[in-house]
């Protein structure tokens, strides 16, 4: 049988580095784990709540965490920082008070950077949030992902894979449909591939959305 793995944790050390950057005793790991957890959640609903964007896409490629002893320095990696940061300190400090009040960290300091990514839709997560509000509002599946391919070629990459499984346009039997386009080698190492995986809530039941996207080759 296949043994798939995710291509993210295959290449950690090669092409791919960690999102969250500290050292924990053994003992406090996993409560250091579900903090970072908290965070990301944080961040994510909060962008939700205060979102002004018609096409329902958060753009947040990823957060990365860096802790210290008496730090803890969040980047968010965003492909629409206009939402954010139309009034930009403001919203800024107003999410790091909802997010210190989450974790009540007393003795640490928190701060909170967000950075532009060039082109957004040349990233999964941004993507996948394209192709959920595509499937929201009942367009049809390989329409939304042929939209998407579309998107990422004007981006510049290599090669795209998109997979939708569930119940896909209502239908009572689930299924998996998937398109590629251009090349995707997981099994090399070397090729930089970004993944990422989203469930969608529709009104049917939950579809899983996967998308690979080779970056380009070291």
């Amino acid at each position: 049988m296949g043994q798939r793995i995710n291509p993210l944790g295959f290449r950690l050390g090669t092409t791919q580095s960690h999102h969250s950057l500290w050292f924990a005793q053994p003992k406090n790991y996993s409560e250091d784990l579900q903090e970072d957890k908290k965070i990301r959640d944080c961040i994510k609903n909060y962008v939700q709540k205060n979102m002004k964007i018609s096409s329902n896409v958060e753009g947040i490629a990823r957060i990365e965490i860096q802790k210290r002893i008496d730090l803890i320095q969040v980047i968010v990696y965003m492909g629409f920082p206009k939402l954010l940061i139309e009034d930009k300190a403001g919203r800024i400090e107003e999410l790091q008070m909802s997010v210190q009040k989450e974790l009540n960290c007393v003795n640490r300091k928190l701060n909170i950077a967000i950075k532009r990514i060039a082109n957004p839709y040349g990233h999964p997560n941004i993507l996948a949030e394209f192709i959920a509000g595509q499937l929201k509002n009942r367009v049809s599946f390989r329409k939304a992902m042929k939209k998407a391919i579309e998107l990422t070629e004007q981006a510049g990459t290599k090669g795209i894979q998109v997979q939708i499984a569930g119940r896909i346009d209502g239908k009572e039997i689930a299924r998996v449909e998937w398109i590629r386009e251009g090349r995707v080698p997981l099994q090399t190492i070397r090729a930089k591939i970004d993944y990422c995986s989203y469930p969608v809530r529709t009104i049917y039941g939950v579809l899983g959305i996967k998308i690979w996207i080779f970056v380009d080759e070291e």
